[in-house]
C-alpha cells in the first residue's frame, strides 16, 4: 500500500512539530452540503490556531492520503460516490482505485502508519445494544487494541451500549481516561451515567501517559482521552432519552440491522431534535480538535 503523506505533514513529523489526525467520514457522510466543507475547514483552522498541523485523512483514487490539500478536501466533501471505509476496507479500496472517507478505525491505522500519534474525532464506535443477540461490535475497538495512538473523543456514541463498550475496552487492554472529569462522557451528553477509573487534567498529563506507554513497551494499544462536550452545549438529557427511545423502537420496527443501525439512529436523532443533536455533535468535535492540538503540542515539546 502506497501511503501519501502531504509535504506539510511530512515536514512537521520530521521536525518534531505537533500534528493532529482528523477523520473524513464526518465530511463525506456526517453533514449536509455545503456545511460539511465549511466544518472541515473550520476544524483544520482550529488545529492551526493551537499551533499544530492538521492531517485530514482519506483515500482518493486508491491512494491513502494523510493530509489533504484544498482540492482534495473539496472532493471528499462534494464528490458523489465517496465510500465509507473502515480499516478492513483499505486493501479493497487501494486495489480497486476507489475513493472513500475514513472512519475511526481506518483513520487511526493510517495515522499511526504515517507516524502521527494524536487523533481527534467525535465519538467512538462500540458495542451495540442487544449485542447478545446481534453480536454487533464496532471495528474501532479491535483496531484500537493494537494501534499505538491517542484518540481524543467525546466518549462513544450514546446510541450504543455504553457500559458494555467500557467493559470491552478494558478486556482489550485499551486505556481510558476522562479529561477533566471522573465521568465517561456520552457523546451528545457530558455524562453517560458511568464513571471512569482514571482522570487527566492537562495536555501535559496526557503526554506523560503517552511517554509512559512507550517506556513500558507493552502492547501497541491506544489511549482514549474522553473529553466531555460542555454542559451548556450538550443535548438536553430529557430530550435525548425520549428521542433515542423512539429511534430504537423505529429501528426495530423497520427491521434495520448491521451497519444500517448507526446511521438510522443518528438520522432519527437529528430530525426529531430539530438539529440539536447535530449541534451538540459539532460542539463536541470542536472541543476535541482543540484539545488534541494542545496534547500534540505537549507531546512534541517533551520528545
Amino acid at each position: 500500500m502506497v501511503l501519501m503523506v502531504s509535504e506539510e505533514v511530512r515536514d512537521a513529523i520530521a521536525t518534531g512539530r505537533p500534528v493532529v489526525a482528523l477523520e473524513s467520514t464526518i465530511i463525506a457522510h456526517g453533514l449536509p452540503r455545503p456545511r460539511n466543507l465549511q466544518v472541515a475547514r473550520e476544524l483544520e483552522a482550529a488545529v492551526r490556531r493551537e499551533g499544530a498541523v492538521p492531517a485530514t485523512i482519506a483515500v482518493l483514487d486508491g491512494t491513502p492520503r494523510v493530509g489533504l490539500d484544498k482540492e482534495q478536501l473539496e472532493r471528499v466533501a462534494n464528490e458523489d460516490g465517496i465510500r465509507k471505509l473502515g480499516h478492513r476496507d483499505l486493501p479493497l479500496a487501494v486495489a480497486t482505485g476507489a475513493s472513500g472517507a475514513t472512519t475511526v478505525s481506518a483513520t487511526a491505522l493510517l495515522a499511526a502508519l504515517a507516524g502521527v500519534r494524536v487523533f481527534a474525532t467525535g465519538g467512538l464506535g462500540g458495542v451495540h445494544r442487544e449485542w447478545t443477540v446481534t453480536q454487533d461490535e464496532s471495528a474501532d475497538l479491535g483496531l484500537l487494541a493494537r494501534t499505538r495512538i491517542t484518540v481524543v473523543c467525546a466518549g462513544v456514541k450514546s446510541i450504543l451500549d455504553v457500559p458494555a463498550t467500557l467493559q470491552r475496552l478494558e478486556t482489550l487492554g485499551v486505556a481510558v481516561a476522562g479529561y477533566g472529569t471522573d465521568r465517561f462522557p456520552g457523546f451528545y451528553l457530558s455524562d453517560s451515567g458511568h464513571p471512569v477509573d482514571w482522570r487527566l487534567d492537562t495536555p501535559e498529563e496526557v503526554a506523560g501517559v503517552m511517554r509512559a506507554q512507550d517506556v513500558l513497551g507493552g502492547p501497541e494499544s491506544a489511549l482514549i482521552v474522553a473529553n466531555p462536550v460542555p454542559e451548556d452545549e450538550q443535548l438536553d438529557p430529557g430530550t435525548h432519552a425520549r428521542v433515542l427511545d423512539e429511534a430504537l423502537r423505529a429501528c426495530r420496527a423497520a427491521g434495520v440491522t448491521g451497519q444500517g443501525v448507526t446511521p438510522f439512529l443518528l438520522d432519527h436523532l437529528v430530525r426529531h431534535t430539530d438539529g440539536a443533536s447535530l449541534e451538540a455533535n459539532l460542539a463536541a468535535v470542536r472541543g476535541n480538535v482543540a484539545l488534541a492540538a494542545r496534547v500534540a503540542a505537549a507531546w512534541a515539546a517533551g520528545e
